[in-house]
C-alpha cells in the first residue's frame, strides 16, 4: 500500500491527499512529528534529503515534491484517465507545467507566506509575500472568468497543485469574496466526488 508522510496542516501534503482520494487509490497516512523535527531526523532525510513533506512511499518508488508527486499519480495510476489528468499533447503538458511551476514558486512565496506570517507567525519577505499574492490572485480570477479550469477544458493536476493554499488563503488574511471566478472554481474542486478537505479550508460548497 502507498505511504504519505505528512503535516495534517500542510497544503503540499494536502493538494497529495487530495488526488489519491478523487483516484480512489487507498493509502497509509503517516503523520510526522513537526514540533519533534522527525522531518530532519536521520530516518526521514534517508527519505528526502531536504527534510520536507510530503513524501510518497510507493514500494520501491520514493517521491518528494508534492507537484513531481501529483505527476507520478496521473500518470501510473489515473489508468485510462492518464491523459485526462496530465495531457499528452505539447500544449495541453506545457499548460500544466507552467501552473505547475507557479505553485512551487508565486503561491509558495505569496499565499502560502502570508498564511505562515498571520497563522503561525513565521518570518516572511511580508512586502513581497502581499505584492505577489495580490498579482497572483487577479491573473487567477481573470484566467478562470474566461475558462472553468487552469489548463485544459477540464480538471487536471494544475488544478489540484494550486488548490490548497489558495483554499486556504483566508488564512493569510487574503478575503476570498473579491475573487468570484477563484470563488466559484473551488466550489467546482470541492463538489468532485471523492473531495476531501483539510483544517482552514472554509468550502465554498456544502
Amino acid at each position: 500500500m502507498i505511504q504519505l508522510y505528512e503535516f495534517a496542516l500542510s497544503g503540499n501534503s494536502h493538494k497529495v491527499r487530495l488526488m489519491l482520494a478523487l483516484l480512489g487509490i487507498p493509502y497509509q497516512s503517516i503523520a510526522v512529528n513537526g514540533a519533534e523535527r522527525e522531518h530532519k531526523s536521520p530516518e526521514f532525510l534517508a527519505k528526502n534529503p531536504l527534510g520536507q513533506v510530503p513524501v510518497l512511499v510507493d514500494g520501491d518508488v520514493v517521491l518528494r515534491d508534492s507537484q513531481a508527486i501529483l505527476v507520478y499519480l496521473a500518470r501510473q495510476y489515473g489508468a485510462e484517465q492518464a491523459d485526462f489528468w496530465l495531457p499528452n499533447d505539447p500544449v495541453g503538458q506545457a499548460q500544466v507545467q507552467a501552473w505547475l511551476a507557479t505553485a512551487a514558486n508565486e503561491v509558495t512565496r505569496g499565499p502560502n507566506a502570508l498564511r505562515l506570517f498571520h497563522k503561525w507567525g513565521r518570518t516572511v519577505a511580508l512586502a513581497e509575500a502581499e505584492t505577489l499574492t495580490a498579482q497572483l490572485m487577479a491573473v487567477l480570477d481573470t484566467t478562470l472568468s474566461q475558462q472553468p479550469w487552469l489548463a485544459a477544458p477540464h480538471i487536471t493536476i494544475a488544478d489540484i497543485a494550486l488548490y490548497p493554499y489558495i483554499a486556504l488563503s483566508p488564512e493569510g488574511q487574503v478575503p476570498l469574496a473579491q475573487y468570484p471566478a477563484i470563488c466559484q472554481w473551488l466550489a467546482r474542486i470541492e463538489a468532485l466526488p471523492g473531495y476531501v478537505a483539510m483544517p482552514g479550508i472554509a468550502q465554498q460548497v456544502a
